[in-house]
């Protein structure tokens, strides 16, 4: 990741802090209206898990700098992902759901900030889901 990205994603995240229940419930949303077959994979009550994605972007967005220190943590968190479920084919889905959320909830999200974001999820999808086939093999 280039240093303005890096800034782009942080400058970002700190727009949603104040909003950030309310962009994680909105994220939900837009995640089972694309995929409603992914309900299922999470408990009813929500509120935990939105405060689980919030902690989760939170560790990634302050380690954008130092990835490799993260490597671990991620295949740690793709594997029980895993097990409660996840396909490859959903990390597409959520990585989708995200940008979304964030071009409605953050002002002036435009291409290099999605292409910024773009570019850190997709490394964090491919850590993720590929640490069961590591594992695997």
């Amino acid at each position: 990741m280039t240093p303005a990205e890096i800034v782009a994603i942080r400058t970002d995240f700190a727009v949603l802090a104040p909003q950030a229940d309310a962009f994680a419930e909105r994220f939900y949303e837009r995640l089972f209206a694309l995929d409603p077959a992914l309900r299922p994979l999470f408990p009813t009550e929500l509120a935990p898990q939105r405060k689980k994605l919030l902690q989760a972007l939170a560790v990634v967005v302050t380690g954008l700098d130092r990835l490799d220190a993260l490597l671990d943590t991620l295949r740690e968190l793709g594997r029980r992902h895993a097990g409660y479920g996840v396909e490859t084919h959903h990390y597409a889905v959520v990585g989708e759901a995200l940008l979304a959320t964030l071009a409605e909830r953050v002002t002036d999200f435009g291409d290099r900030n999605r292409s910024a974001w773009s570019r850190a999820y997709a490394t964090l999808a491919e850590v993720m889901s590929g640490a069961p086939r590591e594992e695997a093999a």
